[in-house]
Parts: structure tokens; sequence; C-alpha cells
């Protein structure tokens, strides 16, 4: 069963400063809890949980901390966990395989596993007994009790006629039995899954033409109550609304998005309204009802919570851990026992437990080993202008207990590129500053969360001015005297290893050493790509990435100019490419374009295989190795001291 891992409880002492930094591993590990989920009347807790080979699932009781069961991913990641009823949690962990009938290409492959506490500590892989379908879940399992017993429904691909079709399969976890309730067309793309487990609408696309439409069932029947056509920005069904029968939809038809509610018995749409204003909205676990909205600032995570009970215990939360980040991980059914993440400079990153019954906050784990306060790298935001006068926020990062003065950089580029990055403690941030590096993270125009008219100023600049801004950025550090011009880094993933790649050819004179991870160095064979496995040139995929590149197909080779693996004749500082053998998201051949290339020029090469790894660094191993190897070059070429 591997080893089992003791919680680490908070300590209240403040640990003494140490002289050296401290190792990259406890950066790099996997967090001891990355994911906890209160069971629903609260007396129990499941969490994923690391250490320095692999992460584990562990079930505790809340009220003594008794460790009921433990199970090792050994090569599986663990990404969720949740519960059906108060016996039975279920797993879902995936394994990047080869899949025939997908041409033998590499994806992301997601499975479900069920622990029944009331009979064992033993996990069943569930969906090995479909016929005629994949065998993996194909979106979120739904927990559901139907007079007493518990189920998940799931979305799942059934072929039917030689077509594989999204449906909904629902397990009975007592007789461990699947089957298919419910079969999708072949341009389904989504179900709303009620709490009695069957389908309240179904979503239909048509990816070709781009017409969008939510399907009503009646009976066994389906009626289309709301259509759009929206090649781009897609409406979505976000849950539930604030009641039972009310669905939640997002559409981009008036040119901003807009939430609107639509009544299931009568079809009628009505709003837009701005009671679910927020990045997010919260749900309660029985109704799936929305109970409040979470939206994410650039200093502070914010949420508005309807019941006024709710509301004041936010309140109460937020007085208590002033100054620092505070996130709702899970709470029980009754919402007296909940679970929150808290993170800043008094208790680093950790889990409390709250009993809104005794009026209590308990420190319950760290949430990395080995990281406390005194370990942690003051970080800043603050906003500057482009060169063509739009604000970009950006977080600021510096090495605890040196100057903010004629410092080394290192720009740390997000992914997406329509990502963010977001407050509180960053692994890789804090990482680079613990040797000595000021760390800029720009929300880059393209960025979101920071409003429709900063997203939509990305489009059509990739390597352009999404690109400058953040030399931009760089260059308002210089004039401030915080960092040295002459000392300065770039690094990133995905769309990050993108725009490290691009700053060292389409931006040379800025950066000293550019590390890119898993980055794309050619667009256009990009778009060839997402085309073979979207399934041909019309597609809603294809016509997202085009509006990001600006390009008119997926042949237009005016943006092979934004391409660093067409534009290595400008590269004059070192660059150091790092990719992820198993990545099924960009492909390990666009660093080797960009290493091949690099080659031809007379470039040196300085490239890194993580065998095992895909898209999302989610092994310990390999994200240590990454920030050895990345800190070694950055070191080398631009030295902290």
């Amino acid at each position: 069963m591997g080893r089992i891992f003791a919680l680490l409880i908070l300590c209240a002492l403040a640990l003494p400063a140490m002289a050296a930094p401290p190792p990259l591993s406890l950066f790099g590990q996997l967090p001891n809890v990355s994911t906890i989920e209160l069971s629903p009347d609260g007396s129990r807790w499941a969490a994923v949980m690391g250490d320095e080979k692999s992460a584990q699932i562990q079930v505790r009781s809340v009220a003594d901390n008794k460790l009921l069961a433990v199970s090792p991913a050994e090569k599986s990641k663990v990404r969720d966990v949740t519960w059906v009823g108060n016996d039975h949690v279920i797993a879902t962990i995936s394994a990047t395989q080869r899949l025939g009938f997908l041409d033998n290409r590499v994806v992301e492959s997601v499975f479900l596993l069920d622990l029944d506490l009331s009979k064992g500590k033993d996990w069943k892989l569930l969906l090995t007994d479909l016929h005629n379908a994949v065998r993996q879940a194909a979106g979120i399992p739904r927990p559901v009790i139907r007079d007493g017993r518990p189920f998940v429904v799931v979305p799942v691909f059934f072929a039917r006629n030689e077509t594989y079709t999204l449906s909904l399969a629902e397990v009975d976890l007592v007789r461990q039995k699947s089957y298919i309730t419910f079969f999708g067309t072949p341009e389904t793309i989504g179900w709303v899954v009620g709490t009695d487990g069957k389908p309240a609408a179904r979503i239909d696309y048509t990816s070709g033409s781009g017409d969008w439409r939510l399907m009503v069932r009646q009976g066994t029947d389906y009626r289309a109550i709301y259509s759009e056509k929206a090649p781009l920005d897609q409406p979505y069904v976000a849950s539930f609304g604030r009641e039972a029968g009310i669905l939640l939809l997002g559409s981009h038809k008036s040119g901003d998005w807009e939430e609107f509610e639509v009544n299931l018995a009568s079809g009628t749409v009505s709003g837009p309204t701005t009671a679910y204003n927020g990045d997010n909205v919260i749900t309660d676990r029985r109704t799936r009802t929305v109970v409040g909205t979470v939206d994410t600032g650039l200093d502070q995570v914010e949420y508005n919570f309807f019941d006024p009970s709710d509301a004041s215990l936010w309140r109460g939360l937020a007085r208590s851990f002033a100054g620092e980040q505070v996130r709702l991980e899970s709470w029980s059914d009754d919402r007296q026992t909940i679970i929150v993440g808290v993170d800043g400079p008094k208790n680093g990153v950790g889990l409390f437990l709250i009993d809104r019954r005794r009026r209590t906050a308990s420190p319950l784990a760290l949430r990395y080993n080995g990281i406390g306060p005194d370990e942690l790298n003051p970080v800043s935001t603050f906003t500057y202008k482009a060169a063509d006068g739009l604000d970009i926020p950006a977080y600021l990062t510096l090495p605890r207990g040196r100057a903010a003065k004629a410092l080394p950089l290192v720009v740390l580029a997000h992914g997406g590129p329509a990502a963010r990055d977001t407050p509180g403690f960053d692994w890789w941030a804090q990482a680079l500053a613990s040797r000595g590096y000021a760390v800029l993270q720009p929300q880059f125009r393209g960025s979101e969360g920071f409003g429709e008219a900063h997203l939509q100023a990305g489009y059509g600049q990739w390597g352009r001015k999404m690109q400058t801004d953040l030399s931009d950025g760089v260059r308002d550090l210089v004039k401030k005297g915080t960092v040295d011009a002459r000392r300065v880094c770039i690094a990133g993933a995905s769309y990050g290893g993108y725009a490290a790649m691009a700053g060292v050819t389409l931006d040379p004179d800025v950066y000293r050493c550019a590390s890119a991870v898993a980055g794309v160095s050619d667009l256009r064979r990009m778009l060839v790509t997402e085309a073979r496995d979207a399934g041909g040139s019309k597609n809603a995929t294809l016509r997202y990435w085009q509006r990001f590149m600006g390009a008119k197909d997926k042949n237009d080779t005016s943006i092979d100019a934004f391409s660093p693996a067409k534009q290595v004749a400008r590269l004059k500082a070192p660059l150091q490419l790092i990719h992820g053998k198993d990545d099924s998201v960009v492909l390990l051949e666009q660093s080797q374009l960009m290493a091949d290339a690099m080659k031809a020029a007379g470039k040196p090469v300085d490239m890194l295989v993580l065998p095992g790894e895909d898209h999302w660094l989610s092994t310990p191993a390999t994200r240590i190795a990454l920030l050895e190897a990345q800190v070694a070059f950055l070191e080398k070429h631009n030295p902290p001291n």
C-alpha cells in the first residue's frame, strides 16, 4: 500500500531564518494536500496528498484525524476526489496513453475509481463493464443518491453506427454495474445532469457552422429552447441557477459576456442579470443550485454568498486571516463544517478546519512540506503602461532579504494565452526568487480575468503586442531602479514557453537568456496539428487559435514571422528547451523543431526531455528536474550575485 503519510500539523512557532536557500525540491514537490473534500455529513475528509515520489489518496476522520483508508497512485495522476453519500469516495485519475482508434495519438486518459468505506479499503475501477463504449470518463462524474442508493453519472464516448457520441453512463456503486442511460448525437458536446441523475438538458454544437443549441429533455425527446450562431465564443451552461428548474446560461452574443436564466419548464430566457457577476459560481452539493459567486482580482479572491449567514461567516474568516488569501476548499452539506485554504505571511500555505457550531478554526495541514512563512518571498502587485498606453497588471516576487534595487530579473510568462496568474503561492516564482532573482509575471493583453477589453486586445497579437507587453514590464522596472537592464532572462511554459523563445528571437535585445518549457516554436505547424486532431479545418478549436495568431487559415505563411523556429537567425542569447516526453497538448515535436533549427543555424542547443511527463508538470520528480536544470542554466548565464 506504500508509505502512509503523516499529516503535517501547522506549527505556530516561526522557523529561524535559513542562511542557505531552501532546496529546490521543496518547491518542486507535489502539495501535501492538493485537493480535499468533506463528506456530505462532515464527518470525514478525502484528499489527494503528495510526497517526493508520487501522490496518494487518504481518507480520514474529522473528529480524531484517524486514517481510514490510503492508496498509492503509483504511475497514475490523481486529479480529483468526490463523495457519493458518506461511504463512497470517487477518485478521478489520469494516465498518458496512445489510443489506436485515434490514430495512435498521445492522449491523457481519465479513469474513475470507487472506494466503499463500509466494505473495506479496496479501490475498484469503474466503467470496465461498458459495452461499445470507451471505458473512460469524458467529463465530470456527478454523484447521485436515488432511493438511498449511491450512483455516479458521467459522460462517456459511445460507439453508435461507427461514430463515437458523447453519451451518459450510470454506475450503480452497490452492484458495481455500468450502463449507458442516455445517448448523445454526433454533435453533442455536453450534458446538464439533475440531482436524480437524469439529464435536464443536452448541449449540441455543429463545429463547422458554429451552430450552438440548448436541448431540453421532454420524455424521450429533446427540444431546442435556445440557439445561437457562435463560430467563436460559444455559450455555456454554468450550472443550475439560484432555483431548481433554472439553468444559468452565459452568452457572448452582445459582444460581451452576459448571464441569463433559462426556465426549463417554460423554455423562456430572461436577463441579462448581474446576480451572478464574478469569475465562477459556488453551488450547493445537494441541489446543485448557485449559492454564491467568487471573483479573482489582482490582489484578492472575493466571495459573495447569497445567504446572509454564509456571507457573515465569510466576513468573519476574512477578518480572522486579515492580510492573507482565504479560499473555500470544501464544506459539508449543512455548511457547518468547512475547510479553507489560507496563504500568507502569518500562516504560510496551509489548511484550516472551521467548525461553525463551536465557532473554532483549527490548523489542519501545511500545503507544502517545509515551506513556512520564513521561506516565502514577498509578492506585490502593480500596473504598468504598455507602449500603446494599455494598462498591464503584474505580480512581482522579490528575493527575501535583498534590497529592491538593481536586481537580476526573470520574466515568467503564463500559459494560455487566455489564462492568468492568481494571487497567492506560486511554486515556480517562489523557487526562482529563492535563488536571488526578482520574478515578474505580467498579465499581458489577451489574459483573462481583467475585463473583456483586456482579453480582446490580445486578438491577433500573438508574438506582437502580447510579446512587447512583457518587455514593456522590464523597461518599467528598469526605470524604477528595481532591476538591472543587463541582467534579464525570460521563462515560461506552454504559451509562456513560446513567449520565452519569442523573447530571444523576436525581441532579442531585452533578454540575456531564455528557458522555454513545452513551448510552441512553429505556429503554422501547430495549426496543422490542431486541424488534424479536430477533424478538419472548419472547427471551433482552429478558429480560436487563428484569432489569437491573426492567421487567415492553417496555411497562412504570414505567421512564420512570429514563429521562433523560423527566426533562429535573430537568436543571440542562450536558449534552453525543456519538454515532457508525453505532452499531449503541445507535442514534443515543437521543441524538437526549434532544436533542429538552432542546430542548422549553428546555434548551441540546450534541451532536456522529461521522461513520463505530461503538459502540466504533474509529477514531482520531473518538476524538481525542471527547476534544477533551469536554475543551473539561469545561474550560468545570468548569475544572481
